[in-house]
């Protein structure tokens, strides 16, 4: 059994991301429109993260910080379901209040 996730990305005459949408039909997704996609791939024989990050140039920068904040708790959450390590997994969640409140974006 096989599962597909495809990222289509369409491009200006600069090649800068005009458009991004994705499809997993496991999922029910069909060509969902999306601002921003952050990628991440491990390589385990060079033992380091590939990474792909694309916005298309109409994403705010108000909605960019909000979009980071919260990808970072989603990755103190994933960090600890992987390593089960509560204490790292905390301060990165307090990392991400201290983000979150340098950023004005809780009030």
């Amino acid at each position: 059994m096989t599962s597909e996730i495809k990222f289509t990305i369409d491009l200006d005459e600069n090649r800068v991301p005009e458009k991004l949408s994705w499809t997993a039909q496991d999922g029910g997704i069909e060509k969902e429109e999306a601002k921003a996609i952050m990628l991440s791939i491990w390589d385990s024989k060079a033992k380091e993260t590939m990474r792909i990050d694309l916005w298309t140039k109409d994403m705010p920068v108000d909605e960019m910080k909000i979009f980071y904040h919260q990808t970072l708790v989603a990755m103190a959450d994933s960090f600890e379901r992987a390593t089960a390590d509560e204490k790292m997994a905390g301060t990165m969640r307090d990392f991400c209040d201290y983000f979150a409140e340098k950023l004005e974006l809780k009030k």
